[in-house]
């Protein structure tokens, strides 16, 4: 009794602790995990053996692969098309299908690591928060994983328990039956009433570059411009969060109070007024040239040996009083001036013809030692790191993506029968291609997410051992016996849905599989409609951030709180469960 009452107390302190954000989630839950060992809830081996789990090192190798996927243009640029130009009623359904579908077949887990990046990018671009998209990430891959029996391992788990005990498994779209359906009030529910319920909320850095000073960029349109003789509207150079486009010099004509419906031709000069970020994106941009050096490519960089700064011009500089193009810059400084920014002013000219003032700030890009190059330099008043930039040629994107499909195919065609083999291959070859080069592996990997998964895996455990998921299970379905099958049905998906959200999704499928199958023939009915009850409201967690892995990978770039999961995630979790247990009962019963 001392077991189930502790274990009890201390689940329900973590649970404020999380709501009321006393500490980051990592180290509460962690916490927890060691209060348990000390309470003897959990001996040593089960206490640290999530640590070793392959779930767990499964997705710290994924990290590595989706910090290096972020090298490949063509995969974000199948993200932007998907999701549109510009935020409206129909950006949810363009999000959330796609990842459905592809969540139905492959394995969640990279493709929410790997979609994230471009998802932020994209809010970013539109001067949207990620908050409002990455929350909707994560329950679309989750939708998604109930369409088939291999969409997530938790169908897989179930269906194991059922060949185990003599039962005939699932067929493999027989879960799609009610997943499906499921899934397509998911996004419905986003696109109306959930995403009112997404909290709009930006990070520090965003918020600080919005208030920061603006730098004026310019480039020139060339032949391959995807949007060449279409407008400014069509080409989505009109609402980007951060750049505006001031002005258009055309056969030396300088056009102003430029219209959206305007037509780019090739060889415009186009003038942007920017932060850093938004013109180092508009660079990269296929088509669309450094008027000064149109030889020159953004989207060939290798970011482990060229990095963008910010330097002041000093009072004393050579520079002063002299014109980019005749300062011969990129020569004697071994640096490309991507843009510049003259506090109160706005610069009208060619970069090449801009004369140089004291305090002009350049945002330039450079070898890695031109820091420790020129900072003492009279030049230079200042020497700053600016935007932290990820790049890789082109080819090494390709190349990444090529892996990256190979891994999942091999693990979906059963070549490979371990995903976490796959993805430490693939993150492995990664490194030694240098797509990705080992300091950013390292920083690719979130710790705090890896220690969360790490120490549920001991809390699910306690939970078990201690009997208070037992005592908890009983006294549910022998309450709900009087309201007949659909009465139990609910009774025995709200049990499964809570544990997901405390312990994760396979333990709480494994947990409650025992209790399904005696419910079952203590009824003397088929077993197959509560094994399916089971096995998707197990994969049913949308109320926090902590019972499914994909919830915990969008909770620190969402900069989301605790909170913000159950707002959104329990009229979901209501949603799912009326939708599973009324299809199932009108299947089956």
């Amino acid at each position: 009794m001392f077991s189930m009452i502790y274990t009890a107390i201390i689940i329900m302190l973590m649970t404020l602790a999380l709501i009321k954000e006393l500490q980051r989630p990592s180290i509460i839950i962690f916490t927890a995990l060691l209060l348990l060992y000390f309470g003897g809830i959990l001996n040593i081996k089960e206490t640290f053996n999530g640590f070793s789990n392959q779930g767990m090192l499964t997705v710290a190798a994924l990290f590595i692969v989706a910090g290096a996927l972020q090298s490949s243009n063509h995969f974000g640029d199948l993200i932007y098309k998907a999701m549109g130009s510009r935020y409206g009623k129909f950006t949810y359904i363009r999000l959330m299908a796609p990842v459905i579908f592809l969540s139905s077949f492959l394995n969640n887990t990279p493709i929410v690591m790997t979609l994230i990046p471009f998802v932020k990018n994209w809010a970013k671009k539109n001067n949207l928060a990620p908050s409002k998209f990455l929350i909707p990430l994560s329950y679309a891959s989750i939708l998604g994983g109930t369409c088939t029996l291999i969409g997530t391992s938790t169908n897989l788990v179930v269906h194991g328990l059922m060949l185990e005990n003599g039962l005939e498994g699932f067929s493999f779209f027989e879960i799609g039956k009610i997943g499906l359906p499921l899934a397509i009030v998911g996004v419905l529910y986003f696109s109306t009433i959930g995403r009112r319920l997404l909290p709009n909320r930006k990070d520090a850095l965003i918020i600080f570059q919005e208030n920061s000073r603006n730098f004026v960029a310019q480039v020139t349109v060339t032949t391959d411009f995807p949007y060449l003789n279409k407008t400014i509207s069509q080409a989505g150079l009109r609402h980007l969060r951060g750049l505006y486009l001031f002005q258009i010099e055309r056969h030396d004509q300088i056009l102003e109070a430029i219209s959206p419906d305007e037509v780019l031709q090739e060889g415009d000069n186009l003038y942007f007024t920017g932060l850093p970020q938004t013109i180092f994106d508009l660079l990269k941009t296929k088509g669309l040239k450094l008027i000064e050096d149109t030889n020159f490519n953004l989207n060939t960089i290798d970011s482990d040996k060229l990095k963008t700064y910010e330097a002041v011009v000093s009072n004393n500089s050579p520079l002063i009083g002299q014109t980019v193009q005749k300062s011969s810059f990129r020569t004697k400084y071994k640096a490309v001036i991507l843009a510049i920014h003259r506090n109160g002013h706005r610069i009208d000219k060619k970069i090449g013809d801009i004369s140089f003032q004291a305090n002009d700030t350049l945002l330039i890009l450079a070898t890695r030692n031109f820091a420790e190059k020129w900072y003492h330099s009279s030049d230079f008043a200042l020497v700053s790191n600016s935007i932290d930039h990820y790049s890789k040629p082109a080819w090494k994107g390709i190349l990444a993506l090529c892996l990256a499909g190979l891994m999942i195919l091999s693990v979906s065609l059963g070549f490979v029968t371990s995903m976490l083999i796959a993805a430490t291959v693939t993150a492995g070859l990664m490194i030694f291609t240098n797509i990705i080069s080992y300091n950013d592996a390292k920083k690719a990997m979130d710790f705090d997410i890896l220690l969360v998964i790490a120490s549920s895996f001991g809390i699910g455990k306690a939970i078990a051992n201690s009997g208070l998921a037992e005592f908890i299970s009983s006294h549910l379905i022998t309450s709900l016996n009087g309201m007949g099958i659909l009465g139990i049905l609910g009774g025995l998906y709200f049990l499964t849905t809570l544990y997901t959200e405390i312990i994760t999704n396979n333990a709480a499928a494994a947990l409650l599989f025992p209790i399904a199958l005696s419910t079952a023939q203590s009824l003397g009915v088929s077993a197959h409609p509560f094994m399916l009850i089971v096995a998707l409201g197990a994969s049913a967690s949308f109320s926090t951030p902590i019972g499914y892995q994909t919830n915990m990978m969008v909770y620190s770039p969402g900069s989301y709180k605790f909170s913000d999961f159950l707002k959104t995630g329990i009229v979901m979790n209501i949603i799912a469960m009326i939708v599973t247990t009324s299809l199932v009962y009108f299947f089956y019963f």
